[in-house]
């Protein structure tokens, strides 16, 4: 994780969060992808990323999903982190976000 860019280990390990958050706090959810960038690019300021537009896939199905993450300077602890679940995602509009079947 240390050879990676720091913007791109912040993103990372929030990427990671968020899977591990949906598959604990949802019944029935077990999360095996995540794009940050599906529906609005995610916006990094120093150890904050802020990913609006983010779509987690569970069971075959995307789902929209926005979060908040900070990190420790060096991108490896979770400081603070929310998110939100939203809806399923269409399969006909799956192409257009970059989003790929199982």
């Amino acid at each position: 994780m240390l050879k990676l860019s720091p913007e791109t280990r912040l993103e990372q390990r929030c990427d990671a969060r968020a899977m591990g958050s949906v598959g604990r706090e949802h019944k029935g959810y077990k999360p095996d992808e995540f794009v940050a960038y599906a529906f609005a690019d995610p916006v990094i300021r120093g150890n904050e990323i802020k990913a609006p537009g983010g779509a987690v896939r569970s069971g075959g199905k995307w789902y929209r999903l926005s979060y908040v993450c900070e990190t420790s300077p060096d991108g490896l602890d979770i400081k603070s982190f929310a998110y939100q679940l939203g809806t399923e995602v269409p399969r006909s509009e799956w192409d257009e976000h970059y989003l790929v079947p199982r």
